[in-house]
């Protein structure tokens, strides 16, 4: 039987052309020992059928995690992915985010006792994300400056995030101003540690609901680690018509009371206790 030390959520929303090349990407793993679980919130039988046939294609497992479409409810399916992993340790993605071959084995390397890693992604424009193909993802085409420069990528500082090797992607990471955050494209965390702290707050839609749970994590004294020129994925352009501003202040009043009232715990999470919930707000 396989040896899984390693589970890979990643989150879906019908985007079966970009999950495809995402799953590809981790067919390309030179870390083998991980299984993918996709938390899929609602997507139709295009990503269904997506799954089915990739699962005969690739080396590692997956388990598609599905809820019914009602809105963004991306907390909620990941909550519910988070218990369906069946390692110890926890990648957390999304389905726009293609990783660099050595993306799980940086994670795994860099992965410590009481600490959680934060990683970035490298943005894409439109143009560029449509022309990547599966060749391109296996010969790694689509993570190299010269190849994407070629097909229309502009001049940036945040090009080093391709470039940067061990020894300057340290030294970037010890630089960098950006803060150790859990960020849902990019980060990692032991499962006890993430379940001792409820999961993530169901009540949040998009916009911060993934910092909000390093929040917690950080006031239940676990540290972060900073990886973002270390771990590289690589992200597809998508439109966000899930942006809502009233969701967005309704999340940095959530965010605000985690950091003011050092929360651990959620009674929105994994384990409902709405009784707890009337007593904070009370």
């Amino acid at each position: 039987m396989k040896i899984i030390d390693t589970s890979v959520i990643i989150s879906t929303y019908n985007a079966p052309a970009w999950l495809e090349k995402v799953l590809t990407g981790y067919n390309n793993q030179t870390y083998r020992s991980f299984e993918v679980v996709i938390a899929d919130d609602g997507s139709n039988f295009r990503t269904t059928n997506l799954i089915e046939k990739i699962k005969k294609k690739v080396f590692y497992p997956i388990k598609h995690v599905w809820q019914e479409d009602s809105g963004f409810r991306k907390t909620k399916i990941l909550n519910k992915a988070i218990q369906q992993c069946n390692s110890s340790y926890i990648i957390m993605s999304d389905g726009d985010c293609i990783p660099r071959k050595d993306f799980v084995a940086t994670h795994v390397e860099y992965r410590e006792k009481g600490y959680f890693l934060s990683g970035g992604y490298f943005k894409l424009p439109m143009d560029i994300s449509n022309q990547i193909t599966k060749e391109d993802i296996y010969l790694e085409r689509c993570f190299n400056l010269k190849w994407l420069r070629d097909n229309g990528l502009q001049p940036s500082f945040k090009n080093n995030k391709l470039n940067s090797g061990s020894v300057k992607g340290f030294f970037l990471n010890t630089l960098t101003p950006t803060n150790a955050a859990w960020n849902g494209h990019n980060a990692s965390g032991w499962k006890k540690d993430i379940i001792t702290i409820n999961g993530f707050d169901e009540r949040m839609e998009y916009g911060g609901e993934d910092r909000e749970l390093g929040e917690r994590l950080l006031n239940y004294g676990i540290k972060s680690k900073q990886i973002r020129y270390l771990a590289v994925c690589i992200h597809l352009d998508h439109e966000r018509g899930y942006v809502r501003e009233d969701a967005l202040a309704k999340n940095r009043e959530i965010r605000n009371l985690t950091k003011r009232e050092k929360l651990v715990t959620t009674p929105y999470g994994i384990i409902k206790n709405y009784q707890i919930a009337q007593g904070i707000a009370s």
